[in-house]
């Protein structure tokens, strides 16, 4: 009786264990690996006063993409949210982030599920990417939230907008850091409900930007002046015009036949009328953006710096998902990707793994029926 015992807490032990391991310890062994990266001299702007401030930590991640009852299994949903929610939590916990930006698509269904599911999303959102009170969380909209430009109704946009606190454009300061998020179907340019707006908020940024630093030919009052000048980290789900992602060799970066495919204007990236406007009125030393589901790195195209392209944070839609982590102060900035876990690593753990158990079982029982 004593051996039966023994041989059932061994067989439960080993099972718990493998499943604790894959679905729990494994964040910590992978996100462990990566960490805050080092401000680099190179990348600091002598034209920008040094401050005393710490520097700010900002974690990105883009198109988490949650399920709806349309399209999404229920054992599909149940994956790939928990994927996310460990990966997030782990990652929380390891490096500790000021700021946390989403880039869009916080939805699979948002354009068109109802007032009910809706609200499940935002409840689900909060509850899986939960942050604690020293950590601030901001989202920008995607297209998967309410739809592309000609897609986009007034109700869609406000539904958002009300539920995550994300308007069209968004001017956020941090320690003498701004950043610039932006609704990436607003740039349109053709007096919509959404662009007007979008593009005035723009011009009163440029204005407040331009106040700061001193180059403003109008008058400027204390409203229209920040502390600080810094130049600004622009952040949205579309990435800015190009004309595919063929100049793109990071390790994350799309396979060669979608890396072939030419993008369309206005739904693969920005139009290139708006991305001129935007970079010329922002002057952003990072641009960062989503949609694509996969990772590129590339200069701007007018001034210093770089765009960086975030891959999706789901298994659902990246076989190797990761995040970004940067650091930043008001004339220097370092970033870096940090890879979790990947699906392929997970399932080929649980094969090797239960084969073994398997073996120890029929082991087992041979020699205990011998």
């Amino acid at each position: 009786m004593r051996s039966n015992v023994g041989f059932y807490v061994k067989t439960f032990l080993g099972i718990f264990c493998l499943f604790f391991y894959c679905e729990y310890l494994i964040y910590y062994a992978i996100l462990r690996n990566c960490d805050w990266p080092e401000l680099d001299p190179k990348n600091e702007d002598l034209t920008v006063e040094k401050t005393d401030y710490e520097p700010v930590k900002v974690m990105v991640l883009a198109d988490t993409h949650l399920l709806g009852s349309r399209k999404g299994h229920w054992f599909d949903k149940l994956r790939r949210e928990w994927q996310m929610h460990r990966a997030f939590q782990t990652a929380i916990a390891l490096h500790k982030p000021d700021l946390v930006f989403v880039l869009g698509d916080l939805t699979d269904e948002g354009l068109y599920c109802s007032n009910v599911e809706f609200e499940y999303y935002v409840r689900r959102f909060y509850s899986l990417f939960a942050v604690p009170e020293t950590t601030k969380l901001y989202v920008a909209v995607g297209n998967h939230d309410i739809g592309f430009h000609y897609g986009v109704s007034p109700y869609l946009n406000q539904r958002f907008v009300s539920a995550f606190n994300a308007p069209a454009v968004q001017l956020i300061s941090e320690r003498g850091n701004h950043f610039v998020l932006v609704n990436s179907m607003a740039l349109e340019g053709d007096g919509c409900f959404l662009c007007k707006p979008a593009e005035q908020q723009l011009t009163r940024i440029e204005r407040i930007l331009k106040c700061t630093k001193g180059t403003y030919t109008g008058k400027c009052d204390s409203k229209s002046k920040l502390n600080i000048y810094s130049k600004p980290i622009l952040m949205q789900h579309y990435p800015l015009y190009r004309q595919s992602d063929m100049d793109c060799n990071d390790f994350d970066a799309a396979p060669n036949p979608i890396k072939q495919e030419r993008f369309r204007e206005r739904w693969d990236c920005l139009s290139a009328e708006a991305t001129s406007q935007l970079l010329n009125q922002i002057r952003p030393r990072l641009a960062l953006s989503g949609h694509t589901h996969h990772g590129c790195t590339r200069p701007l195209q007018t001034g210093d710096g770089v765009e960086i392209t975030i891959p999706s944070f789901s298994w659902r839609n990246k076989e190797n998902p990761n995040f970004g982590l940067g650091v930043f102060t008001p004339n220097n900035y370092a970033f870096t990707k940090c890879e979790m876990p990947r699906e392929n690593t997970v399932v080929t753990l649980y094969m090797f793994g239960g084969s073994l158990l398997l073996i120890w079982l029929m082991y087992s029982v041979y020699t205990r029926t011998r």
